[in-house]
Parts: structure tokens; C-alpha cells; sequence
């Protein structure tokens, strides 16, 4: 069974054709709808052992960032994937509009507060990336500052890696009609699937590559996110720390007997 990964992950230097990408399909789909989410219990079960081992090493960290069009799925997807997580080990952040504090650095300075620290999973609800995206298409800044942001980006996630954080990054993909059927609104859908079609070729790096994920059907949706997820913590392999050795030697106290004692 191909696993959905391997059929929606866009390769770097790939070209990505979002119309031609079909939201409605199920690909590596283990069975209909009920079939596959009676799985998802299981899945949670394995995400939270891989999570509690990322937790206990405490030295590397997940990062899992969202992107979609408006109504796409993001908060569903947090809740129903990660519901099964360990709250003290994950961190949620929503990018916002940023404040005046935030505009008076540079776009990244907020970003990189929230990373996640050793243990962590972090997952970003909107990211960076509406830098390249909402600043495009509502024409905030000029074409100039958006195109040089992707190699700012590149080289962000790549400081993040060195640092020991793997980064996984889902663009929630839905057609226009069910967006409408959601929100009732589809302004600007041109825009933003041209702005996300360049977005999505020109970061998808070895470093940090992009997921493709049809999300029309949410059962589906989950599902592909979840083992996209495992599979990712299943190659970082995280490992419980090995116990220090406890010493042990002979301590002549007061009574002068020569037993054994443990050293601390």
C-alpha cells in the first residue's frame, strides 16, 4: 500500500500543479470512510509513544506547520490529530495579524520565538509562510519584499534543522466549492492558489518539504496527517535516555564494617 506520503509530498525543484491535484481523492486510503477511522485510535496510540519518547530525549523537536485556505481545516485537524498527544509536550501557536511590537523587526523575529525546544512538538496554525502569501495577495508590501522572504524562509527552516528540529509542512487542500459550502465566500481564490502554487515550489527543500494533502473529506484528512506524522517520528526514532550506572563501593563509617554502600 502506497503510503500517502510518498503520493503527496512535493520533491524539491518539483513543479506543483494545485488544479491538478484532486482534494476529493484518497490516496493509500486503507479502506472506506468507517473502516479508516476506527484506525485512528491506534494511531494515536502509536503518536503518543513516539511522543513521549521525543519528550523524554529531550533533545531534538517537531515542527508541524499548517497552511490552507480559509475553512481548510486547521483547527479540526489540531484537535482531531493531536488529541491524543500529551498537552505538556506540544505547543500550539496562531499567527495573527502582527502587532506593532512584532512589525517594527524583521518578519521572522516572532516566528522564531516559538520554535519548539528539545522535546517539543510545536505546530504552527498559520506560520511564516502568510508572509509570502497574505502580504502577495492583499498587496501589503511591494513584489521586491515578498520574493527575496522565500530564501529568508530557506534558510530560517535550515537554521531550525541545524539546530535538531524536523519540520514537516501540510497544505490542507480543498477545492473552492467545498470552501464556499464552509464559509460562503471564495474571494480571491485565484490569488491565493497562484501565491500557494509558488509558495509550495519554491520551499519544498529537503530540509522542510511540503505535503499536498487532500482535505475535502476530514476522515480522510486525518488519517493522511496522522501517519504523515508517525512516519516522520518513526525515521527521527527518538529513544528514552539510558539510566546512569549506579555506583556502589565500600564506605567504613562509624562502625568500621566494610559493607557495601551506594555512592551518590
Amino acid at each position: 500500500m502506497k503510503h500517502p506520503g510518498e503520493s503527496w509530498r512535493v520533491a524539491p525543484g518539483h513543479h506543483v500543479s494545485l488544479a491538478k491535484c484532486d482534494p476529493t481523492s484518497t490516496p493509500g486510503c486503507p479502506g472506506d470512510r468507517l473502516y479508516t477511522e476506527a484506525l485512528i485510535p491506534q494511531l494515536h496510540d502509536k503518536m503518543f509513544a513516539l511522543q513521549d519518547r521525543l519528550w523524554a530525549e529531550a533533545r531534538r523537536s517537531l515542527l508541524v506547520v499548517l497552511q490552507g485556505m480559509d475553512a481548510a481545516g486547521k483547527d479540526g485537524t489540531i484537535k482531531h490529530v493531536f488529541g491524543g498527544v500529551n498537552p505538556q509536550g506540544t505547543h500550539v501557536t496562531s499567527f495573527k495579524q502582527p502587532s506593532a511590537e512584532e512589525q517594527a523587526h524583521d518578519f521572522l523575529w516572532r516566528v522564531h520565538q516559538h520554535a519548539p525546544r528539545g522535546g517539543e512538538i510545536g505546530i504552527f496554525n498559520r506560520s511564516h509562510y502568510e508572509d509570502v502569501l497574505v502580504t502577495r495577495v492583499e498587496h501589503l508590501v511591494d513584489e521586491s519584499v515578498w520574493r527575496e522572504r522565500y530564501d529568508h524562509i530557506n534558510a530560517f527552516e535550515r537554521l531550525l534543522a541545524h539546530g535538531g528540529t524536523t519540520i514537516v509542512k501540510l497544505f490542507l487542500h480543498i477545492s473552492r466549492d467545498e470552501q464556499a459550502r464552509r464559509l460562503t465566500e471564495r474571494e480571491r481564490w485565484d490569488g491565493y492558489q497562484g501565491a500557494y502554487t509558488e509558495t509550495i515550489e519554491r520551499t519544498s527543500t529537503d530540509t522542510a518539504a511540503w505535503y499536498v494533502v487532500p482535505a475535502n473529506h476530514k476522515w480522510y484528512r486525518n488519517w493522511a496527517v496522522s501517519r504523515i506524522l508517525i512516519e516522520t517520528l518513526e525515521q527521527m526514532d527518538p529513544q528514552y535516555p539510558v539510566p546512569a550506572p549506579i555506583e556502589t563501593g565500600t564506605f567504613d563509617g562509624p562502625g568500621g564494617d566494610g559493607e557495601p554502600s551506594v555512592l551518590h
